[in-house]
């Protein structure tokens, strides 16, 4: 929207009317959500029908969504650079007072990468879905929450205001309950799934507060109004509206302090882990905080902040991913590394926003390709996912063997693989910004060289470790097809930086980056985040590759080990400064509630009736006594008329 140059903000074009092949964008939407609607009520009132159909129907209309969004995309390269904004006016969502809402939709280049990695590694994941969820008698059910979480994060990233971002950001949160949960027969399952709601609705708080300050701001929601008057707010609102939308994005991104949801969520199946962590929800703090870079620009304090929780984050998920024998486990702190890297690269401004989201697309290229074939490997070995438990499956499975390879070498940035180009680029931003947050993203990266090798020795090396009673076999077509197409796109991924297309191309969104002189030459960078891969690298070989592995994990061991084994603790950390406390409170205030509140109202009562008690003593319906109190009566006047004349 509004592009930041060093001489501040610049005026913003007020985006074209949707027409020709743009007038379909709300089709993007609308496929994935009829077909959340058609599978969850048409699956629950005519079930054995549906249940031939339902996940077919499923995955082609998210797939119709992807082939609409790549005809929109291409008609967007034929624009020029400064036509590059459609906005499609639905219809008046809310009209109260002073606040009028659309409902309107925004594609620009920065909405139109995000479309194709939705839509695209979205529908690859509905297809390896089919024959993942095979025989889950609740199949149909399933696709309709994967549509349902689809058409969410659809509209969170094509609305054009803050209040239909937030719209879609609730339904992501919805659809996440629904499907960690969705094995809810598992206690775990359930859990997670509460766990995950309940962390996110604190972010959500945040996200919630930050819309309420743009109103009362600047009277409008729209990331068109509130950009061309940014510079209008004091410097104060805009770091308090960026805070509030980072708390936001620490939510759904799973970044420090609200990251313990992320690693329960592996009880889901796995292609609800593919679809969280690669090509949906916890993208969406990146795309808020890219999306808003006009506030942040503005309010350096709050992007301090960003580049902090981003550096912590990177650090804490890696740390985790090193201990962790659960496969999906291991992924899982991976993705929370990773997505501190593209935090990084958001919170380092104008520099760093095209990188933050060229890492965020080719994540979502190799991060999908290794879950769903974490994925392949469950389904071999009888749903086992202790990696302590596998061994040699490179010759058992040998297609989700290479296009893991795949992934893994774009992981750890091997020269040539797409997280190689990425990654290296967030880094150089960063050590030009300040060295020691890039000295850290560089120890985070040596760190990644040795889990993902250490996940990769674990499972397809070395002596089999497996029980005789399993079997391990490649998954059907209908899952390696997925593989195939996303380890693919791990490899060339890195293409959207020839002559720095990437760049130029969302720069109409995050302004042009400013000319300065990295400390050191971009290759020398290159060189030396590839040394510290391959000592992470050779670190898990000696540790890994040489040693036999026991079956079960050692008990043991130093306290950084068991340290990362409790995910650094923050569970303990949330139920120490959050639940104990919130319990200490709601129990404070239900006994103020019992005995303040209801003992004010109760205690009336009991006053009253103990008057009326005495009175009902008085009226005895006994003559003298009605005489005696007369007479006593009468003394006393007489006893008062005495006084006064005396006095």
């Amino acid at each position: 929207m509004l592009a930041l140059h060093e001489g501040g903000p610049i005026p913003v074009v007020d985006p074209t009317t949707a027409d020709g092949v743009f007038a379909l964008a709300w089709l993007v939407i609308a496929l994935p959500a009829a077909g959340a609607v058609i599978l969850l009520i048409g699956g629950a009132i005519a079930p054995k029908p549906f249940a031939a159909f339902g996940h077919l129907l499923g995955t082609i209309l998210p797939i119709g969504s992807f082939a609409i969004s790549l005809a929109m995309f291409i008609s967007l390269l034929g624009r020029p650079d400064d036509d590059r904004q459609v906005a499609q006016h639905l219809y008046n969502w809310i009209d109260v007072g002073e606040l009028r809402v659309g409902m309107d939709l925004l594609y620009d280049p920065l909405t139109a990468l995000f479309l194709l990695l939705i839509t695209g590694v979205g529908s690859l994941i509905h297809i390896y879905s089919i024959g993942y969820m095979e025989h889950d008698p609740r199949r149909v059910r399933f696709f309709g929450y994967l549509n349902l979480f689809v058409a969410a994060m659809l509209m969170l990233v094509m609305s054009e205001n803050y209040l239909g971002l937030f719209l879609g950001w609730e339904g992501v949160g919805l659809a996440s309950y629904l499907l960690i949960g969705f094995w809810q027969h598992k206690p775990s399952a359930a859990a997670a799934a509460k766990k995950a709601f309940v962390i996110n609705r604190v972010g959500d708080m945040g996200l919630s507060l930050a819309i309420m300050l743009a109103f009362v701001t600047w009277g409008s929601t729209s990331f068109v109004v509130i950009s061309a008057n940014v510079d209008g707010a004091s410097e104060k609102t805009l770091t308090a509206f960026g805070l509030l939308l980072l708390l936001g994005a620490c939510g759904k991104s799973a970044q420090v302090p609200l990251q313990a949801w992320l690693l329960d969520a592996m009880e889901g199946p796995t292609p609800v882990s593919a679809l969280i962590h690669a090509a949906t929800m916890v993208t969406a703090g990146v795309y808020l905080i890219v999306r808003s870079n006009w506030i942040f620009d503005l309010a350096p304090d709050a992007r301090t902040v960003v580049i902090i929780v981003a550096t912590v984050t990177l650090l804490w998920g890696a740390a985790i991913g090193c201990a962790k024998d659960d496969i999906k486990k291991a992924l899982a702190g991976s993705t929370m590394s990773q997505i501190g890297y593209m935090m990084l690269g958001a919170g380092l401004g104008p520099a760093g926003y095209a990188f933050a989201i060229f890492h965020l697309l080719n994540h979502g290229f190799f991060k999908a390709n290794m879950f769903l074939g974490a994925g392949s490997v469950m389904h071999g070995m009888n749903d086992d996912v202790d990696m302590r438990h596998y061994g040699a499956l490179r010759k058992a499975m040998p297609i989700t063997f290479l296009t893991f390879s795949m992934g893994y070498l774009a992981i750890i940035g091997f020269p040539g693989f797409s997280g190689f180009w990425s990654k290296d680029k967030i880094i150089e931003v960063a050590l030009t910004d300040n060295w020691l947050v890039g000295i850290c993203a560089i120890v985070g990266a040596g760190i990644t060289g040795f889990y993902m090798t250490r996940l990769m020795l674990m499972t397809f090396f070395g002596e089999k470790r497996w029980d005789k009673d399993v079997h391990p076999h490649e998954s059907p077509a209908v899952m390696t097809f997925p593989l195939i197409v996303l380890a693919a796109l791990s490899v060339l991924g890195g293409v959207m930086l020839i002559n720095d297309w990437i760049v130029n191309f969302l720069a109409p969104v995050t302004g042009e980056a400013p000319h300065e002189e990295p400390p050191i030459p971009a290759f020398a960078v290159s060189v030396i985040v590839v040394l510290i891969v391959a000592v992470g690298v050779s670190i898990a070989i000696a540790l890994f590759g040489r040693r036999p592995i026991p079956r079960e994990a050692p008990q043991d061991v130093s306290f950084v080990t068991r340290a990362t084994r409790a995910d650094i603790y923050g569970d303990v950390i949330n139920d120490e400064l959050v639940v104990k406390p919130g319990k200490h409170l709601t129990s404070g205030l239900v006994t103020i509630d019992s005995v303040v509140v209801d003992g004010a109202f109760t205690g009336g009562a009991v006053a009253v009736g103990g008057i009326g008690a005495l009175g009902r003593r008085a009226q005895n319906g006994y003559v003298r006594s009605y005489a005696l109190s007369l007479l006593g009566g009468v003394l006393l006047v007489v006893l008062a008329l005495l006084a006064v004349n005396l006095a």
